[in-house]
């Protein structure tokens, strides 16, 4: 690995920005791939541009076989990170279980009685309004995002946020007809239809749960679900 490459891989893992490595196995030369452009000295075609991409976006390393030989893809990703809107009883559990999963998890509330509550503690937690901590936090495509507190003032603005993002998942606690109210408000907004069906509602998968470590399950298997493309 040429200095220069080392440097920029360094950077790129830093900022915390996907990349993978591409290696010709025969002659040693190297490129950098990120989604839709790429830096270094070893030539790839478009279909080993879009097979090292596709790797990226599923989080693999290994061997492509391609018309200029085998080369080697080494994805390196950021964890994926689940932002929670509302320090409701669902967050905690929900909180838990992301993290064994490998998620990087925010809790965003602006009710300070609510996010100084002691279960959270470990967790990463912001009192911004919803609109201030996404603008702060900048999901993004390994991103997915949950609101929880049913409450308008602070589900809404979360959600339009949310809808402006590329994440891969947006969910939203509550019924069918809070669900429908919701997306009422949003297309009043200007939200059209493709983007109000980026919601996930009534959240998480119908596996009859009650309890909130039940919905917690089913909110990440959801979650799963989604990003796994199952």
């Amino acid at each position: 690995m040429t200095p220069d490459i080392l440097a920029k891989l360094q950077a790129a893992r830093a900022a915390k920005r996907p990349v993978a490595l591409v290696t010709n196995l025969r002659s040693g030369a190297q490129k950098l791939v990120f989604d839709g452009e790429s830096e270094g000295p070893l030539c790839i075609d478009i279909d080993m541009m879009a097979g090292a991409i596709e790797m990226l976006k599923r989080d693999e390393s290994g061997t492509l076989q391609t018309g200029a030989g085998a080369i080697f893809v080494h994805s390196f990703n950021p964890p994926p990170r689940l932002l929670i809107v509302g320090a409701v009883h669902i967050a905690e559990p929900l909180a838990r279980m992301a993290s064994l999963a490998g998620y990087g998890t925010t809790l965003i509330d602006p009710r300070r009685a609510f996010a100084a509550s002691q279960k959270f503690d470990g967790y990463t937690v912001t009192t911004d309004w919803p609109d201030e901590a996404m603008a702060a936090l900048k999901p993004d495509a390994r991103t997915a995002i949950v609101t929880l507190t049913h409450d308008p003032k602070i589900d809404d603005p979360a959600l339009e946020a949310a809808l402006a993002s590329n994440a891969f998942y947006v969910g939203a606690l509550g019924s069918r007809k809070t669900h429908a109210a919701r997306l009422e408000r949003l297309a009043a907004k200007g939200f059209d239809e493709a983007a109000r069906k980026r919601i996930r509602g009534p959240v998480g998968l119908a596996i009859g749960a009650l309890s909130p470590a039940e919905i917690a399950i089913s909110i990440v298997a959801e979650i799963t679900q989604v990003r796994r493309g199952a």
